[in-house]
């Protein structure tokens, strides 16, 4: 049976999120496409097209990457985030959610801070060019406008040209998500 038009499509962008997000590996990006599959075209033989699926996100990020910048924005915003956890700052990248991040914060020892971003954050970023970066204090509260932590974490991404700006308690960054995949 074949999939249809609407549900392909949907496959192909899990796909192209997974890949391009830089953070999963092949292992992790096949389990989300296979449970995909499974609950949407069940009748469709997973082992069979996941591949398929990812060769073809690889493919087209590759070539997308012929004609990136030297250096990209997620490169760029990494270098914020080691700069952070010199500082100090908990940071956690690509987490299924907070109470993860929570976690992570609460087993640091003398945390400044933390920085995270989910998993969704970066399949927004990878089609809308916007990573949304949640930042708190080290008991979890969110920080407010005015803050040293918030002014150091928007200075250092403005810093290196990246667009931020502090939006209902998250920080909104604008960015190409041209993040160099290794599979």
């Amino acid at each position: 049976m074949m999939v249809d038009e609407r549900t392909a499509r949907e496959l192909r962008g899990l796909a192209r999120v997974l890949v391009r997000s830089g953070y999963a590996d092949h292992a992790a990006i096949t389990a989300a496409l296979t449970e995909a599959v499974a609950e949407d075209a069940p009748d469709m033989d997973a082992a069979a097209l996941v591949p398929l699926l990812i060769g073809e996100a690889v493919m087209d990020v590759a070539e997308d990457a012929n004609g990136w910048p030297e250096v990209t924005d997620p490169e760029r915003l990494e270098a914020v985030l080691a700069e952070l956890e010199a500082l100090g700052v908990v940071v956690v990248r690509y987490t299924a959610d907070h109470h993860d991040a929570r976690q992570v914060l609460e087993a640091a020892t003398e945390p400044q801070g933390l920085v995270f971003f989910t998993d969704t954050d970066v399949w927004h970023a990878v089609d809308f060019g916007m990573l949304e970066l949640k930042v708190w204090h080290p008991d979890t509260a969110n920080v407010a406008p005015g803050e040293p932590l918030l002014e150091d974490v928007l200075a250092l991404l403005n810093e290196r040209n990246l667009p931020a700006t502090f939006d209902e308690g998250r920080i909104e960054v604008t960015l190409d998500w041209q993040r160099r995949v290794v599979l």
